[in-house]
């Protein structure tokens, strides 16, 4: 099983998908002229400016939703591994993977707004509604629907919950089978709430979680500042190849560094656009714009803090894909978690190893929720076909029976399904937003134009030439009400 998954995995994640990683970000900030900075300002303020109703959530709650997604066990025992097969040039890396995934955040997100439906009173959507309704294609729609509940319901929530497991037996001594008792009793409360509660738990945890762990981060930082310059040297040095005990690695540099941001952002992996169309915005550049700025704060801020305390305190190791050691700076510590609480407990004893191990459950257990909601999701757009409600509930339980296997088997068969799954994803919706990018541009333009004739832009899709958008033409009341409000249109019969 083990073999298999490796081989599986090293199909899927040849040189072709990090260089089309790569390739469709750069392609996407060029063509937006590079969005993800020249609106840095406005993703900022439309994050805290948007509303709801009762069919959705507001662009904040979407939001935290991604976040809670993106913001995981990639985020800390991620950046850990990608260190220690790629050399601190990883890092680099995953910057540029964040900075370029910004603007394929946009994009999916984007489209997810417009193509959204209403399906049981609330928002739903994501790359299996865009793909049938922009590209007609309902086979490869079926496909990444299929593909995601297998990959978010079962394979990716036991890496999360391995770390969590991982962390809390170093940190306090509880075997795995009790934290496993505990995951499936907490996540079984949360998720039988449906979105509007995964949504409330988020929108309070998420921000807490992150500020918390990156003040620290910043405490740790401090206390070693005269060591940044040299750290932040050795960062760019060993992405290239020219600081010499790691130049024989910058091949791995660049596929761990791209690996794992994938993996931690979620840039165009097809995750982020589930949370964001169940926001309730008036137009869906808004919230593309909003997901663009969730992948700065997941890999800008919080994987830079994780790799800031590894790197600056010198907890970490470095070895070459034959096994030799190129930097030993914690022996006997598996690539993980461990890095990170020993690095932190070097430095705070009696706090970091604790602290860590209750940021990792945190960030862990969000991202957990996050994935049912994304199952759940597809799941929703398979039954508008077959129409069996039992779906449903075989996912609540499926994802918790995935999480509690995950807890008590080995890191290394975690750590290669969930990338497995992170991988098919990835094909699959990068493929599709590459096909559709156009639309999403369209959208911006729009967007921009309303903005600059002093309006609160409102979509309508049909004066854009894009169709099958048919939940932004239904000429429902609260449509015309949100429309009437921005006072765009005249009447009654306009579309949001």
């Amino acid at each position: 099983m083990n073999e298999l998954v490796s081989t599986l995995n090293g199909l899927v994640w040849s040189p072709a998908l990090i260089y089309l990683c790569l390739g469709v970000g750069l392609y996407f900030s060029l063509r937006g002229r590079f969005l993800q900075v020249r609106h840095f300002k406005e993703m900022i303020r439309l994050m805290f400016a948007g509303r709801t109703d009762e069919h959705g959530i507001t662009s904040f709650q979407a939001l935290t939703m991604t976040l809670a997604g993106r913001v995981g066990t990639g985020n800390i025992a991620g950046v850990a591994t990608a260190i220690t097969f790629g050399g601190p040039g990883a890092v680099f890396w995953m910057w540029m993977v964040a900075f370029l995934g910004a603007s394929s955040a946009f994009v999916e997100s984007t489209l997810g707004q417009v193509y959204k439906e209403k399906i049981d009173g609330q928002y739903r959507g994501g790359p299996a509604f865009y793909i049938e309704k922009g590209l007609g294609m309902k086979w490869y729609a079926w496909l990444f629907a299929v593909v995601t509940v297998f990959a978010c319901g079962l394979l990716l929530p036991g890496v999360q919950a391995n770390s969590i497991a991982s962390s809390a037996q170093t940190a306090f001594g509880i075997e795995p089978t009790v934290t496993a008792a505990l995951l499936a009793i907490l996540i079984g409360m949360i998720i039988f709430g449906g979105v509007k509660r995964i949504a409330h738990f988020t929108q309070v945890v998420v921000p807490f979680m992150a500020l918390g762990y990156i003040m620290v981060a910043l405490v740790i930082i401090l206390l070693h500042i005269d060591k940044l310059p040299g750290v932040v040297a050795l960062i760019f040095k060993s992405a290239f190849g020219l600081e010499a005990g790691f130049g024989a690695i910058v091949g791995m540099a660049i596929q761990w560094g791209v690996k794992r941001g994938v993996y931690s952002n979620e840039a165009g992996q097809g995750t982020g656009p589930h949370a964001s169309s169940a926001a309730a915005v008036s137009h869906p550049a808004k919230q593309g714009l909003v997901q663009g700025f969730s992948v700065y704060i997941d890999t800008l801020f919080v994987c830079s803090a994780t790799a800031f305390m590894l790197l600056i305190t010198g907890q970490y190791n470095v070895q070459a894909p034959d096994g030799t050691a190129l930097f030993t700076g914690i022996a006997g510590v598996a690539a993980g978690p461990g890095y990170v609480q020993t690095a932190m407990e070097n430095v705070m004893p009696g706090f970091g190893n604790i602290f860590v191990a209750i940021a990792l459950f945190f960030f862990a257990f969000t991202t957990i929720l996050a994935y049912y909601y994304i199952a759940e999701t597809n799941i929703a757009y398979i039954n508008r076909k077959v129409n069996r409600p039992i779906l449903t509930l075989l996912l609540k339980f499926g994802i918790i029976a995935a999480t509690v296997y995950g807890t008590v088997r080995s890191a290394t068969v975690a750590w290669d399904l969930g990338d497995l799954g992170v991988g098919l994803m990835a094909w699959l919706n990068i493929i599709a937003i590459l096909l559709m990018h156009k639309i999403a541009y369209k959208c911006l333009k729009d967007y921009e134009a309303q903005q600059d004739a002093g309006q609160d832009p409102v979509f309508h899709p049909e004066k854009l030439g894009i169709k099958n958008a048919d939940y932004w033409t239904e000429p429902t009341a609260e449509n015309n009400l949100a429309a009437e409000k921005a006072g765009q249109v005249e009447g009654s019969t306009q579309p949001r």
